[in-house]
């Protein structure tokens, strides 16, 4: 893995910094590569809707689509149409692994550039794709460009960016990935009607965002940090000089240099996340995945399309409604950039697990009473749905869908932070690919009752927040353990070892 090293002072300490044209630079890295990443999401779902890509690929879904009295829940049930989906994520686990590792062995900016070459390879094969194992196969290839690209264009901003910009900036990636999932909806919706090839358009868009970022990752510099690991330090301490547009670096490059020499003594991270006064951050970042995807979230970002055909939706209409909330994931993920700071974690975490309680429950008891197995919703209900799906996805966008990334980050300390990152990503993308795979099944057989299904989660995850998870706003991220984790109600306990440990080395001190 390589060494997330943010320095000894937790972030405090301000070092002479300009915003140069190099941090500008990497800020179009993190949007072309947010965007990557977001766009493939959004694309999916749509381009599963138009009727000239099931004609293609899935006939029998086509067919049952179409047929008359066919089960409104049941229309996309189709084990190979999910595959199609969350195939993506299943290759995003096995590449982020290897990236971890490439990218400590040679570096971020190779890894940015793989993750690029896999988009592109993906992007072609399914724009060009004659059956259903090529389209496989892209996908495929595009879930390694998003295991490359989420593993090394993160961690390429933060080590990058001056500490001030730094957190407004990690934020920021999930903001456009919500762009690009945007950018993907409105994308499907003019091309549905590009007959019979819209799919293709669809599809082959990916390559746009991908063939930028390979190009603006030739012009950048690699970091410092992954200089110094890897033995060049005086690359390192030029590159450094370059970024931050001043002569006066040498107390940011010593800070980086110890930081790296610590990292580096912890030869066996994943022994340590194993050790028991490491379970507190590691189980609440992976539960904190867990809950992301079991919002239901996922299920409107792949799906909606699929989802507002179901309640009663011309393919145009569909796709229209899927922009809609598309725009308001957009918008309600700004609430986080300019909130999470002044407002705190977990009030955000709370207020939304609340909100999205409500959408949801709602939303299962309209389908319930107004959408049986052959008939058509009445268009007010409809479009009520819509309503209660953009104000499910403005909770999700300003709390559990940028704070799941966020919180995991801030929470390790420095010798098992980046094994316990690499284990919350995997973690997320192992429920991302769960939640794809089984969704439309669940949707036939479940019916309305889906919803319900969530909503359970829902409650879950909010009393987690409530109870379990400590507050970190403000704190210095070395100091997480003093400040947070031994004094929170439940997980102090864990630390009890520790504690008996540091004062029997105080009273041998004292006796000497």
């Amino acid at each position: 893995m390589p060494a997330i090293v943010i320095s000894e002072s937790g972030g405090g300490q301000d070092f002479p910094a300009k915003l140069t044209g190099q941090v500008v630079v990497c800020s179009i890295i993190a949007a072309f590569g947010g965007l990557m990443f977001g766009y493939d999401i959004g694309i999916s779902g749509g381009v599963t809707s138009m009727d000239d890509f099931l004609i293609k690929f899935f006939p029998a879904v086509y067919e049952k689509k179409h047929r008359a009295k066919e089960n409104n829940y049941c229309k996309f049930d189709n084990q190979y149409l999910q595959l199609f989906t969350s195939s993506l994520y299943l290759a995003a686990i096995v590449a982020s692994f290897f990236a971890s590792m490439a990218c400590k062995k040679f570096g971020r900016k190779p890894v940015i550039q793989a993750a690029s070459v896999f988009f592109v390879a993906g992007a072609i094969l399914n724009t060009v794709a004659k059956d259903l194992l090529m389209l496989i196969l892209g996908r495929l290839c595009l879930g390694a460009g998003v295991g490359f690209g989420n593993q090394a264009v993160p961690l390429f901003i933060s080590e990058i960016a001056p500490a001030k910009y730094r957190g407004g900036l990690n934020i920021c990636f999930q903001l456009l990935i919500t762009v690009g999932i945007l950018c993907a909806n409105v994308i499907n919706y003019f091309t549905s009607n590009m007959h019979p090839y819209g799919w293709r358009v669809s599809l082959g868009g990916a390559a746009v965002p991908a063939i930028i970022l390979l190009v603006g990752s030739i012009v950048i510099v690699e970091t410092p940090t992954s200089l110094i690991e890897r033995g060049k330090e005086d690359q390192g301490l030029k590159t450094l000089r370059k970024i931050r547009g001043v002569e006066d670096v040498e107390k940011e490059f010593n800070d980086l240099v110890h930081a790296t020499e610590v990292a580096n003594q912890a030869k066996h991270a994943y022994r340590s996340l194993m050790k028991r006064n490491s379970r507190p951050q590691l189980i609440c970042s992976a539960l904190l995945q867990v809950f992301q995807q079991l919002t239901g979230i996922n299920v409107i970002m792949f799906y909606a399309p699929v989802l507002f055909q179901t309640m009663g939706f011309k393919s145009d209409g569909s796709l229209l409604s899927a922009v809609v909330t598309g725009l308001v994931n957009v918008l309600s993920t700004l609430v986080a950039v300019f909130s999470v700071d002044r407002i705190g974690r977990r009030k955000l975490l709370i207020e939304a697990a609340v909100q999205m309680l409500v959408a949801q429950s709602v939303m299962g008891a309209i389908l319930a009473v107004h959408l049986k197995a052959s008939n058509e919703m009445p268009s007010n209900y409809a479009l009520f749905v819509v309503f209660l799906v953009c104000l499910f996805v403005s909770g999700f966008a300003w709390s559990w869908g940028p704070l799941g990334w966020l919180i995991p980050s801030e929470i390790f300390p420095l010798e098992t932070r980046s094994a316990g990152f690499f284990f919350a990503v995997s973690t997320n993308m192992l429920f991302t690919f769960l939640i794809a795979q089984a969704f439309l099944t669940m949707l036939c057989h479940m019916r309305s009752g889906i919803f319900f299904f969530f909503v359970a989660w829902i409650v879950l995850m909010g009393s987690f927040a409530i109870f379990f998870l400590p507050e970190t706003k403000g704190v210095p991220i070395d100091e997480m353990n003093e400040r947070v984790w031994k004094k929170h109600w439940f997980w102090k306990r864990y630390f009890d070892d520790d504690d008996r440990e540091m004062q029997a080395k105080a009273e041998e001190k004292q006796l000497a």
